[in-house]
Order: C-alpha cells, then structure tokens, then sequence
C-alpha cells in the first residue's frame, strides 16, 4: 500500500518574495502602483494589500458584485509581475475540479505494461499512484509553481458548499494540501491568495481566522468617475458626470440586480460608442441594457425615470 500521508513530505517550502514586493515598502507605494495599472484603490485596500504581501496571508474580500474584487488579483499578478492562477468557485465544486485528480487512462495504461514484471503488488501500487499520474487543478498548481509565487484567485467562494471551504482550510494556514495516496504536499513557493465572496451566505469563522479581511463597498460618486475616467480616459466631462450621477441614483432604488462598477463603464463605453455625449431620455432608453441586466429592473427605471 502506499505509505500514510504523514510518512512523506513533498515540496520544501519557501517563504521568497519576489523583487518587486521588497521594492514596495508601504501602503502608499502600493496605492501608487495600483493607480499605475489604472485600478483606484483607497488607503484601506492598500494597507490591507500590503499587509497581505508582508505577511503572507491570505486575503478575504467581500462585497456586492462588480465593485473590482476580481480585478485586484488580476491587476496584483500583473503588477508583481507574476501567473495568475484562478479557481471559480461554483455550487458542487468539488476536489477533482479544484484540486487534483488520477490520470485513469494512463493508469491503466501504467497497469498493462506493468504485467509480469517482478515488482510487488505495493511497489505497483506505489508507482502508478505517483506524480507523473497526477492531474493538477488551480489549488495544487498554485502550490506547486517551480519558478515563483503565483497569485491564486479562489473567486466568489460562497457559491461552493460549506464541505468545499472547510477543505481550504489546511491550504490557508499551512500552504499545504494533503493527497492519501500520496501525503502531504507543501508549497515551493507560497501563492499569494485571495478569496472573494458576494456573500451570498456566510463563510465560517474557521476561515475568516485564516484570513485578512476587507469590504469592498460601492464607490462614493468622485471614487466611482475616478475609476470610469481611468478606464474610460477619452469620455467627456459632462458625460462622465452625469453616467455616475444616473448611476449612483439607479443603485438607491430596490432593484433585482444593483449595478457595480463594471456595468458603470459598459455603460459609458456604450454611450460613447453610439456618439452621445450627454445623457438623456433617448440615450438612456437605448443603452439600458447595458447598465442593468434584468428586464424587471429595466422596466421599474423605464417607469420612473423616463
């Protein structure tokens, strides 16, 4: 049989930061270059990023949909220069789709020319439960990167089950997976990791203890034009207010589906692709659908609005 996990260690751990993350000595060095790859943060986020590359935790962000918490991992790869390696989380997620899973053909192909040989049952057992038949999935990709420190997204974890996101526990706080057929593999080089979460449900207190923790709310109306105006840096003036200043006003109606960000600047790219350069009645009826993605929610603004 193959030994017990705890017989074997795989992986000597490291605790390397790149060149990049020593070079960035406090929160203001990382709002600058956060604003540098065109993603405005304010000083919170920052210190909290920054407390996240110092000490090598895991980082829990929460808030609604389409306020950027995706986009931090993906502008936090680019910017230390680094793969990005993401895991979408959905209801039935599961340990073959996240983390590993047995190369069964080539295992059986393993088995076939193993017949006759001379080796025991267990040293047969041994070999085709062995590395080269593993199927890597994100979770132990991102502990097994040879050359650096990946970032690992674990993106909209409250879509999983509460099973799934207590398996992530002993990769939170030791950077570790444990295979039985194999034992424990530790990281090369640890990932840098951040969660996200709609909250769409409460994730457990375990979790949350392995983790820092910051809230992404909906942008104040300067934040929110800051960010279109970054995306979007050809938009006009008076465009640009009043796409944020209709915005911020759709989001304190009761809706099915609040805007985020995103929708903000599909919203104004499509405006601006169709030439207006104000917003009116016309406008509005015309690009709705590019704002908000429910035909109820289309309807009650159609109503009280135009």
């Amino acid at each position: 049989m193959a030994q017990p996990p705890n017989q074997r260690q795989k992986g000597k751990q490291t605790n390397q930061t790149p060149a990049l993350v020593d070079s960035l000595k406090n929160s203001s060095e990382i709002l600058a270059a956060l604003e540098n790859h065109k993603y405005v943060a304010d000083e919170e986020l920052a210190t909290v990023l920054f407390l996240m590359l110092r000490l090598r935790k895991p980082l829990l962000l929460e808030g609604p949909p389409g306020v950027g918490k995706t986009e931090i991992a993906l502008v936090l790869s680019d910017l230390l220069q680094t793969p990005l390696i993401r895991l979408q989380c959905y209801e039935g997620l599961d340990v073959n789709a996240a983390v590993y899973e047995w190369n069964y053909q080539k295992q059986l192909l393993g088995i076939k020319l193993q017949e006759g040989s001379e080796l025991s049952v267990a040293e047969k057992e041994k070999h085709i439960f062995g590395p080269d038949y593993l199927l890597k999935r994100p979770l132990l990709q991102s502990i097994t990167h040879e050359t650096q420190s990946p970032v690992l997204l674990i993106d909209e974890l409250d879509r999983s089950d509460e099973e799934f996101e207590a398996f992530l526990l002993e990769l939170l706080s030791a950077f570790q997976i444990s295979i039985p057929e194999i034992g424990t593999i530790r990281a090369t080089h640890k990932p840098y990791i951040i969660l996200t979460s709609n909250r769409t449900r409460e994730l457990s207190d375990a979790l949350k203890r392995r983790c820092l923790y910051h809230w992404i709310d909906y942008p104040s109306l300067d934040k929110e034009m800051a960010i279109v105006y970054k995306r979007l840096p050809d938009i006009e003036t008076q465009l640009l207010t009043q796409v944020v200043e209709f915005v911020q006003d759709v989001r304190g109606r009761k809706l099915a589906k609040t805007p985020g960000i995103s929708e903000t600047i599909d919203w104004a790219e499509s405006l601006m692709a169709l030439g207006y350069r104000e917003v009116n009645q016309k406008a509005i009826r015309q690009t709705l659908g590019s704002l908000l993605k429910s035909v109820d929610d289309i309807r009650l603004i159609n109503t009280e609005t135009l």
